[in-house]
């Protein structure tokens, strides 16, 4: 069964349409068959979408640092709950075990993995996908950064015209489902 590792946050945020999206994308990899990796907590974001596909039937494995168990209150109910040492430890978890890859509305953190994967991807360390669930234009200005950037010459744009946006989740699934067939093994 391929897996999608889905990025976003420990908090829910302010927007409460932003933690049903949550909810509502882990209950959508579970009625695909896909499996979700996560950042292991119970709360935020990371609960919600963890919680929406464990209520759909889904497989959920978390991947947690040990500093974090306690703080993040790694999440027991799920299938499996990997706890690494440190926060380097857990992306590179979770790249190892993703066939793609999902930021939902976060943080720092949040910011910090997207930009982890992209930049794995952009010197050859892989070529899975990075998506981003566009809930309310979320990353309308991360989006605008990355273009200025791009424009002053300090991104590629190659590396940055792969990243793939949706604002809705079956779409976005949609179209991350040819890589997943792939590494599904199909």
């Amino acid at each position: 069964m391929a897996a999608v590792c889905v990025f976003c946050g420990a908090k829910v945020g302010a927007d409460p349409r932003h933690v049903a999206a949550a909810r509502d994308f882990g209950a959508s990899l579970a009625r695909r068959a896909i499996s979700l990796v996560f950042g292991g907590g119970h709360v935020g974001m990371m609960g919600a979408v963890a919680d929406g596909a464990l209520e759909a039937g889904g497989e959920v494995i978390g991947i947690i640092p040990q500093r974090l168990v306690q703080r993040e209150l790694g999440h027991r109910g799920i299938d499996r709950l990997e706890v690494v040492p440190d926060m380097a430890t857990r992306k590179l978890r979770m790249i190892e075990l993703s066939a793609a890859f999902v930021a939902l509305p976060g943080g720092l953190g949040t910011l910090d993995e997207i930009f982890e994967v992209l930049t794995l991807r952009q010197i050859g360390d892989h070529h899975k996908p990075m998506a981003l669930l566009d809930v309310d234009g979320y990353f309308g200005p991360l989006l605008t950064a990355l273009d200025t950037f791009a424009r002053a010459g300090f991104i590629a744009p190659h590396d940055i015209d792969h990243l793939i946006v949706e604002p809705g989740i079956e779409r976005l699934l949609d179209r991350l489902a040819p890589y997943l067939t792939v590494a599904a093994g199909g």
